[in-house]
């Protein structure tokens, strides 16, 4: 079997992590790299030993020039749609690092060209992959803890302190701040675990006197009856990540990768996790391949869009613009 030809746009962190996966695969070859900053690109590939892989400063060069059958994207927000909408239109595969787009618009244009161009398009939510999230997943759609009342979902990491002077608080490439970026994994399991449907939020920003949010506090109702609570909480001393998730017979408690199903009165249960049979990478590869369907589709992450969207909206958010208010709060 000839080898699926893989082309990277963007050599940052997260393009290592694909790498790695990448090239555990029999069937995968990265043929060619793309990134602006040239020392970038040389170091990625003497890294990953990628002596044969072309290098280009350009990705229309790479699109033009390369044999590919497929493009992992790991390019800034803003960039994404028209990079993917290129890689589309070229006939080729593609895996989209998070957020898919920075707008719903822009998402709804992807999945139609990406139907029209009879290609693989999925986009890159490694929580889909991990054992923890499965079983939520699971266990709600199951009714292990009944019809669901409310969500508590919450995200702090020293986000600010460490993108300082970076892309991710340049509104033009970042399109938004810890929401769009770290924050979208939150808002993925949040929807993804649960299924629910948002139909109204009431958002909190704060700046902290960057260009872009960095704290988001929101409420949210959904369509089924729930409500949520989401914290995304970018200055901060350290990573930590909780989700409560509370039906009418029970919840399931997260916290840093330990789950914990609670019922009322009954001792607590650390379940048996699911084994992980696949990630992002491998996955979408077997997509390709036709061994199963697209397990991260366009049509899911556009939810992430949408939810996000409807709470820089319902804030009346536009990064980089003047504060509205002295407490550098928009509400």
């Amino acid at each position: 079997m000839s080898k699926i030809r893989v082309g990277m746009i963007g050599t940052g962190g997260m393009a290592g992590w694909h790498a790695k996966q990448l090239l555990e695969l029999p069937e995968v070859q990265i043929t060619a790299l793309t990134d602006t900053n040239e020392r970038n690109r040389q170091a990625f590939a003497e890294k990953f030993d990628l002596q044969e892989a072309s290098l280009f400063a350009d990705y229309e060069a790479m699109l033009d020039q390369a044999e590919l059958d497929a493009v992992v994207i790991c390019s800034p927000h803003t960039l994404h749609f028209q990079q993917a909408y290129d890689v589309l239109t070229k006939g080729l595969h593609v895996l989209i690092e998070k957020p898919m787009t920075c707008s719903s618009a822009e998402a709804e244009l992807l999945i139609h060209t990406a139907k029209q161009a009879g290609k693989v398009m999925q986009v890159s939510y490694q929580r889909h992959f991990q054992p923890e999230f499965l079983y939520i997943k699971e266990a709600i759609a199951s009714g292990s803890i009944g019809k669901l009342t409310s969500i508590t979902a919450s995200l702090y990491q020293e986000w600010q302190q460490g993108t300082t002077g970076s892309w991710r608080q340049e509104p033009a490439l970042s399109g938004g701040g810890f929401l769009m970026d770290s924050g979208s994994h939150i808002i993925d399991v949040l929807l993804w675990t649960t299924g629910l449907t948002p139909v109204d939020v009431k958002p909190q920003l704060h700046r902290h006197g960057t260009p872009v949010e960095i704290d988001t506090f929101t409420s949210i109702r959904f369509a089924e009856g729930a409500l949520a609570g989401l914290n995304l909480v970018g200055y901060a001393p350290c990573w930590h990540e909780t989700f409560v998730f509370c039906g009418e017979e029970g919840g399931i408690f997260y916290e840093n990768g330990k789950v914990t199903l609670r019922r009322y009165r009954e001792e607590a249960v650390i379940p048996e996790l699911p084994e992980p049979v696949t990630n992002q990478d491998k996955s979408f590869i077997d997509a390709i391949l036709g061994r199963h369907d697209v397990l991260v589709p366009g049509e899911f992450a556009l939810k992430v869009v949408k939810c996000s969207e409807m709470i820089y909206q319902a804030a009346g958010y536009v990064p980089d613009a003047p504060i509205q208010s002295e407490g550098e709060t928009t509400s």
